[in-house]
């Protein structure tokens, strides 16, 4: 049976079908329907050609919940708390947002003061219940909470991650007195250390739940079929995948989710072929997202950001910026040039489309240089109009006394620096060296700036894999299922017994192992990663070091972070070491599409040729081949300027670059 990965972006829909089969692939690309994302969804399946029925299994990569903290539409809120902490969402951290702003003032918080109630409980860091909480007090807040008409419901006590005995006991009061709520608790979300951020967190998570629950619940009856006991796999912001039910309870998990399923297939894909050190340049229409892979395995972090709010689980370390296809070229104060991160999105879009978008986006300026063609139908149903991009262009470039061709090769470099930058972030100020390194570009426009990027940054090569232009889709096929449990465990490592760091290992991992099981994994197809969250004594924040087999003493345990320290900030010291957690990532393994080989193309480069069209390179027009890339021979080499098609995206060969194809047809890009 085919398997279906859906992957909805702030501009495109894109879907790829895969047969297990024949391990033919199939992929579809629709504009997005932020109105309602289903209508995209479908229209993409329809174009398939494929019954919803027919489907073994779906995986979905959703920006729902993203979407409904940027844009402030999710529900209205109320958080109970432990009395005389109202305020904990109002302080926050305390540290200035805008460096050099001393008026600067912090966005308002999704929960404001007069929606926090107290309650008279108390649970000490220990995790000692000092007060606990009476069903009196629960009964108490009902009629104010419904008197303030709130949805959602987030229980956020204090020292709840030592013991959650309070909050467990309001939540299911809660649930039973007001089933019309949706009630979630901190200890359930994120039962970590950190006050503030565990309490943001679960804002995020019951702010969000039910707009998730009806887009879920609505999407599973729209796709007819999928209710006889077959799951849709909803993609994680930690690399996994969950369920529908799971999913809809805890959509803080999905905040990142596109994103992370392009960063699983990166890591897939360049295993197969060769290239364990990656970092993953995805553009989209919207945004670009980037992020390292070292021999394999992709950084993760607990210090996210939802714009301005922080989302405390785990995630892929993925640095986002708002620069993709669609994103606006304007001037801001002196007259400096910008390009995003406010984007034309899916409507208008670029002026391109000729859907009343009159701005102009880093799309036009590709068209305007030659680099877009027009011929072919955009997602197979936008045909681009260079005339709308032209204008656009001109408009901005006669603002600074420029021609549309120097105004279009502007946009295009400053975008390139834009994403340099993003990449650096992850890369040297990490310290890692780029030129290490291979660029791994996908998403609709990222292979068209992969090796402009890769020239400012010495990187020697670059790697756009099969149906770039739908890859995060083609990720949220390969992706497992993943759950991740913590425990907060704040303690010296010379106090903690290693016996007791191997029990509370045992016993997360027999807990993970029982959630496997109930989704029908054998202990064959399991999988487990532990770490423990260190610091030195007086440091605010931690690393997480693997705590693996090679482990045997306490001792070892500190060598090993003191090797993660000095591999981070280049230097360590001996000074005390303690624990705040111990954590253990379980792991589903699901079976994955076969890795591609390549198809036999044309039998000579001249047959794949289709056309030759003037296309700019500092600006300066040359007369500049295009090739078909699904017939490229195998082994292929040619020299740029080239521009090598294929739906969904065009590869950019610049003067200096010369491209080939590797056994698995993915198109590789080296400096000349």
């Amino acid at each position: 049976m085919p398997w279906l990965g859906i992957d909805v972006g702030g501009t495109f829909t894109d879907l790829v079908l895969y047969d297990e089969t024949s391990g033919a692939l199939r992929l579809a690309k629709t504009p997005s329907t932020p109105h309602d994302h289903a209508d995209g969804m479908l229209a993409g399946i329809r174009r398939l050609g494929v019954e919803p029925a027919e489907i073994g299994k779906i995986a979905h990569g959703t920006t729902v919940a993203t979407n409904t903290v940027l844009e402030r539409t999710g529900a209205r809120t109320a958080v109970l708390t432990t009395r005389g902490f109202r305020d904990v969402l109002e302080v926050g951290r305390g540290n200035r947002l805008v460096l050099y702003n001393i008026k600067a003032t912090r966005p308002p918080s999704l929960v404001p003061r007069s929606r926090c109630l107290e309650i008279d409980e108390r649970t000490l860091f220990d995790g000692m219940v000092l007060r606990e909480v009476t069903p009196g007090d629960v009964e108490a807040a009902l009629p104010r909470l419904r008197a303030m008409g709130v949805e959602a419901v987030a229980v956020c006590y204090l020292h709840a991650y030592a013991n959650d005995r309070n909050e467990r006991v309001t939540r299911d009061l809660l649930r039973k007195a007001a089933p019309e709520l949706s009630v979630c608790a901190s200890s359930e979300v994120l039962p970590e250390y950190r006050e503030y951020e565990r309490f943001a967190t679960t804002v995020l998570n019951a702010y969000v739940a039910p707009r998730m629950r009806r887009y879920l619940g609505s999407l599973r009856e729209r796709l007819a079929g999928l209710d006889g006991g077959k799951d849709v796999a909803i993609m994680t912001s930690n690399g996994g995948t969950m369920s529908v039910e799971t999913a809809a309870a805890f959509p803080v998990h999905s905040m990142l989710s596109g994103p992370a399923a392009g960063v699983i297939g990166a890591a897939f894909v360049g295993q197969a072929a060769g290239h364990g050190d990656l970092i993953t340049y995805d553009m989209g229409g919207t945004s670009t997202d980037v992020c390292l892979v070292t021999d394999g395995r992709f950084a993760m972090t607990t210090e996210g950001r939802i714009g301005a709010l922080p989302n405390r689980v785990l995630q892929i370390e993925i640095n986002s910026i708002g620069a993709g296809g669609g994103s606006i070229a304007w001037l801001g104060a002196g007259r400096f040039l910008n390009v995003g991160p406010r984007s034309a999105g899916a409507v208008p879009g670029p002026a391109a489309y000729g859907r009343g978008g009159t701005e102009p986006t880093v799309t036009d300026a590709n068209v305007v240089l030659g680099r877009l063609g027009t011929a072919e139908p955009l997602g197979g149903e936008i045909r681009l109009d260079r005339a709308h991009a032209e204008e656009a262009v001109r408009g901005l470039g006669d603002a600074l006394g420029i021609g549309p061709v120097a105004m279009a090769d502007g946009i295009v470099k400053l975008a390139v620096a834009r994403m340099t930058g993003a990449i650096k972030e992850i890369s040297v100020m990490r310290g890692h060296d780029p030129r290490g390194f291979a660029l791994f570009a996908y998403g609709g426009a990222g292979p068209m700036h992969a090796a402009f990027i890769a020239a400012e940054l010495g990187i020697t090569r670059v790697v756009v894999p099969r149906l770039p232009g739908n890859f995060s889709a083609f990720g949220l096929l390969v992706a497992d299922v993943r759950h991740d449990y913590v425990r907060t465990r704040l303690a010296a490592t010379r106090a903690v017994p290693f016996g007791e760091l191997q029990a509370t290992f045992a016993e997360l991992r027999e807990e993970a192992t029982v959630a496997l099981r109930g989704e029908g994994f054998r202990e064959d197809a399991m999988r487990f990663e532990a770490s423990l969250d260190m610091r030195y004594v007086g440091q605010a924040f931690e690393l997480t070091v693997p705590f693996t087999g090679a482990l045997r003493s306490i001792e070892d345990v500190e060598q090993a972070f003191s090797a993660a320290h000095a591999l981070r900030y280049a230097h360590a010291v001996d000074d005390p070491v303690e624990i705040v957690s111990v954590r253990l990532s379980a792991y589903g393994v699901v079976a994955k599409p076969r890795p591609a080989r390549a198809g036999r193309g044309a039998d000579a480069l001249t047959d794949a040729m289709t056309a030759e069209r003037p296309a700019a390179f500092e600006g300066a027009f040359v007369p500049t081949p295009v090739y078909a890339r699904e017939r490229l021979p195998v082994d292929t080499a040619l020299r740029g300027p080239a521009l090598v098609e294929e739906a969904g995206t065009t590869t950019v060969v610049p003067p200096g670059f010369r491209a080939s194809t590797d056994a698995h047809g993915n198109l590789l890009l080296e400096p000349e």
